[in-house]
């Protein structure tokens, strides 16, 4: 009996091995919210060196957690983490709206240099139509839009938002963000949930005046759909008209629509849903091609009566219109829980071993980064050690760009300290790229498709493997990745 359940035993880690195994391409993403300091910086008007140090220490955290992107909210409420000439500094960065950080520096440059210094991605995160966190105080300088444009400022729940049934306010924020797609090296364009607010009981959206003056004859909730999708269709345009390589991801809440309203829909029974409550049509979204990704806040646990986690999965995946989906995962219910399935890291696990096993080609992003720190050590080993153990590339996105770059011309010398590898590339086009070293055992075959044989993933093209001096010999290749993660082949292989 005893040799019975050993067998079992093995059996059972062995599976769960193989499960947890993470694969070659899966997008692993964090959220850093910066409304109300939740994330970062730690609070208002720290001297810039504390606040670069803290940003540094999540990036560092979350790599080490095997995140290849983190999504910054760089515009909580019409105002901005960077310099501006449209919008003002944020509170939340210096203490006091429309004051620069001191001593001065911009710390959207600095996010996204020191981003890619980590070869991760940088999404930058809009909130595209709240203007204040509290409408009963407006911060803003005479000249700010909540000012000059009252009339598209509409006061909901405590908070102020510009009507999404305004043509000029659509364009407005528009021009928000492709000011930044422009002058900033970002990789993506994220948007929240935030598009409508959320229905609060017993209260009205106050958009009667713009939906008599724009509706056209149409059913007010049809119409507050188009306004959002329009705002979409053109904002996407904008920003691949500037830069066709930027990604637009779009982050809904987690039902899109309930069964019990739409055959469609997913088996759930939200209280709030996309399309009925928040006007996001994100299906016709994807299946239009104005987005690039999905990220649905998918923050239940398998056990959800309302929403359970095993049952949503499944269905956003089957609806991604050959674009992509990913998924955020609500690492924040873990931070204080005291009773239920957050207490421990195994809903967690869980959610990403279904995932992997469930949806090729997907990935993950957790909200929000600093719960992180929050949680139990064993959680983040249990990521660290086994779930993320090996480097993940994000999947590539070929209806923006399939070619990948030429293979490069590797040599490899010995050296006191190893082998140094050393490589030439094709590069007519002068690409931003990244290298990918593979290092084998000499009789083992070339599989590039082992991410736990990648030794580096790297911008330099010199590499040097110190763990070489305690092996007879490795044999390596290189292949280059260009900024939308298009693999070449690989290099020649060399044996040293």
């Amino acid at each position: 009996m005893l040799r019975f359940l050993s067998v079992v035993l093995f059996c059972l880690l062995q599976a769960n091995g193989l499960f947890a195994q993470s694969p070659k391409r899966e997008f692993r993403g964090a959220w850093i919210a910066t409304v109300s300091n939740i994330d970062w910086p730690s609070k208002p008007g720290l001297p810039s060196i504390e606040q670069q140090q803290q940003f540094i220490h999540l990036l560092d955290e979350l790599k080490s957690s095997g995140c290849n992107a983190v999504i910054v909210q760089i515009r909580p409420a019409c105002d901005a983490f960077y310099a501006s000439k449209i919008e003002p500094w944020s509170r939340y960065l210096s203490g006091r709206q429309g004051e620069a950080p001191f001593p001065y520096y911009d710390p959207l440059v600095f996010m996204i240099e020191e981003t890619h210094k980590r070869n991760m991605e940088f999404h930058a995160w809009f909130n595209p139509f709240r203007a204040l966190v509290d409408s009963r105080q407006n911060v803003n300088p005479p000249n700010h839009v909540t000012r000059i444009h009252k009339d598209w400022i509409i006061s909901y729940g405590g908070k102020s938002y510009l009507d999404p049934g305004i043509p000029e306010a659509r364009e407005y924020v528009i021009n928000v963000i492709t000011d930044v797609v422009k002058r900033y090296d970002i990789d993506a364009v994220h948007l929240d949930d935030y598009f409508y607010p959320y229905r609060v009981a017993g209260l009205t959206f106050g958009d009667a005046k713009t939906f008599a003056r724009y509706g056209d004859g149409m059913d007010k909730e049809d119409w507050r759909r188009n306004n959002v999708s329009l705002f979409i269709s053109l904002l996407n345009t904008g920003i691949k008209n500037i830069k066709p390589y930027v990604k637009l991801g779009i982050s809904p809440f987690g039902v899109w629509r309930n069964k019990s309203k739409d055959p469609e829909g997913s088996e759930t029974r939200g209280g709030q849903t996309d399309f009925d409550d928040l006007y996001a049509d994100v299906m016709l979204w994807m299946q239009k091609g104005w987005i690039d990704y999905l990220m649905p806040q998918l923050y239940w646990e398998h056990a959800s009566h309302a929403a359970p986690f095993g049952v949503l999965l499944p269905w956003w995946y089957g609806h991604c219109y050959r674009r992509h989906v990913y998924y955020g995962l609500g690492v924040y219910r873990m931070a204080d829980a005291k009773t239920g399935p957050w207490t421990s890291a195994n809903e967690l696990l869980w959610q990403i071993r279904d995932i992997r096993g469930q949806c090729p080609n997907s990935g993950y992003s957790f909200y929000n980064a600093s719960s992180l720190d929050k949680i139990r050590q064993p959680v983040k080993d249990s990521l660290r050690r086994n779930y993320c153990k090996y480097p993940a590339l994000i999947p590539p996105m070929t209806w923006l760009d399939s070619i990948a770059p030429a293979a490069p011309v590797l040599k490899a010398t010995a050296a006191a300290s190893g082998v140094t590898l050393t490589w030439q590339e094709a590069n007519p086009q002068k690409e931003p790229l990244r290298y990918v070293i593979y290092r084998f055992a000499s009789n083992e075959p070339i599989d590039i498709e082992r991410n736990d044989r990648i030794a580096s993933i790297q911008q330099g093209t010199q590499f040097t493997d110190q763990e070489a001096r305690q092996h007879p010999q490795y044999t390596y290749v290189v292949t280059a990745l260009d900024r939308l993660w298009n693999e070449s082949k690989p290099s020649n292989k060399v044996t040293q």
